[in-house]
This record gives C-alpha cells, sequence and structure tokens, in this order.
C-alpha cells in the first residue's frame, strides 16, 4: 500500500469479471491480475500540485476533481509518474483522442473497466458493495452537489466512493463500432438516481469533454515485492 496520503493505493487481489455489452446483448469473462488502485478519486488538491490547474467548479482541496477530460487524465497520470520517477505508461496522440498504453510500464495509469468493475465488488455479488445511503453521494443523499472524497463507508476492499460523487474515466473503448473514440465512465455521480449508481452500470463520453460530474482515480501494474 502507498504510504502517500494524497494517493493511497490499495492492492487489488487476482480475479474475474463478467462483462456485458447491451446493445449486442454480448457477456465475456475477463481473468484479471493483481494491481494497485488509488483507494479515493484524484482530488482538486492532487491535480494542482501535478498539474497546476484547479479545474471545476467546487471549493475546496478534497473535492474529487472534475470537468477533467479522459485525455487530460492520461496526461495527468504520465505527469504524476515522471514527478515520482516513473515510467510514463502512456503517448497521447496529437489528436488528444487517443493514447497508445505501455502496459509494462510502472508508472501510473486509468484502470481498465474489468479491473474498476472487480475492484468495486470487492468480492462482492450484489449490485453494491453496500446500502445505497452509506456508501455513496447521490441524488437521494448528496442535496444535489458534490463532496469531498471519503467521507462515506469504503467497500470490504478499502476502496471509497467508488459509487456516487463522481462517475470515473477509465481506459476503455465503449463501443467503437457505434461510438468511435468514445471512453467508459463507472460508478454514478452526485446528480444520478440509485439505479446509475450501481457496479455494472456503463456510460461513455467523448475522450476530450469535460463533464461537472466526471473525475477519476489512478492505479498502477502491482510490483512484485507488494
Amino acid at each position: 500500500m502507498d504510504t502517500n496520503p494524497e494517493h493511497e493505493m490499495v492492492a487489488v487481489p487476482a480475479g474475474q469479471v463478467t462483462l456485458s455489452d447491451r446493445r449486442t446483448e454480448r457477456r465475456w469473462e475477463v481473468k484479471l491480475a493483481p494491481c494497485l488502485l488509488a483507494a479515493r478519486p484524484v482530488t482538486r488538491e492532487l491535480y494542482d500540485r501535478v498539474t497546476g490547474a484547479r479545474p471545476g467548479g467546487a471549493a475546496g482541496d478534497r473535492f474529487p476533481v472534475e470537468s477533467v477530460s479522459w485525455t487530460d487524465a492520461v496526461r495527468f497520470c504520465n505527469d504524476l509518474s515522471r514527478l515520482e520517477g516513473l515510467a510514463p505508461a502512456y503517448r497521447v496522440h496529437p489528436d488528444g483522442e487517443t493514447a497508445e498504453w505501455d502496459a509494462g510500464a510502472d508508472g501510473y495509469r486509468l484502470p481498465t473497466e474489468a479491473e474498476w468493475e472487480h475492484a468495486c465488488r470487492a468480492g462482492t455479488t450484489g449490485p453494491r458493495y453496500g446500502p445505497l445511503d452509506e456508501i455513496a453521494w447521490y441524488r437521494g443523499t448528496s442535496e444535489e452537489r458534490i463532496h469531498e472524497v471519503g467521507t462515506k463507508r469504503p467497500n470490504p476492499w478499502g476502496l471509497y466512493d467508488m459509487l456516487g460523487n463522481v462517475w470515473e474515466w477509465c481506459w476503455d473503448l465503449y463501443d467503437p463500432e457505434v461510438y468511435g473514440s468514445y471512453r467508459v465512465l463507472r460508478g454514478g455521480g452526485w446528480f444520478d438516481e440509485q439505479w446509475s449508481c450501481r457496479a455494472s452500470v456503463r456510460r461513455r463520453s467523448h475522450p476530450t469533454f469535460r463533464v461537472d460530474d466526471v473525475g477519476f482515480r489512478v492505479a498502477r501494474n502491482q510490483p512484485t515485492s507488494v
């Protein structure tokens, strides 16, 4: 586990998860290696420290950064990696819509959606890892505003805000046959109804769009010494 409280990393064990596509009605199993995943979404304070920017409208260092695009998120991962002397995971193309991932790099990256769902479920089998009011800021609890990270109960693996507060960018393309370069969002946000705050729910957005209920958390490959 990373001892830096700004981006404490939780060891997520190996496992497998079943993903599905609503349009094609296809289901498939994904086997996963162990990885590290941030215990909380990236905060405004951490994003500012790494990039010098403070996007989004929420005041306060401990709020999740939002109004960041997928491209912003992958560039942040590279910047944080360089800051800590790690190998950047991405080469971002000039168009800002695409990037190449060096899967062997030890730097920070976005989780895949399979890693995200496996980590969100944390060994549970239901749609959520606990009673929604106790674990998530969603429309029923949020007073229709964003909240500081880590103020609801974590899941069994110690991950906070996996559901609610802000949607989180994942690495994956959503459905390239229909939506082209659109990327996957997971987790639900502060303005969403309860049915959007489930471990299996997927949303999509263009990689350059910035939305006020969308943020991200970072992942890393798990070193062999962890």
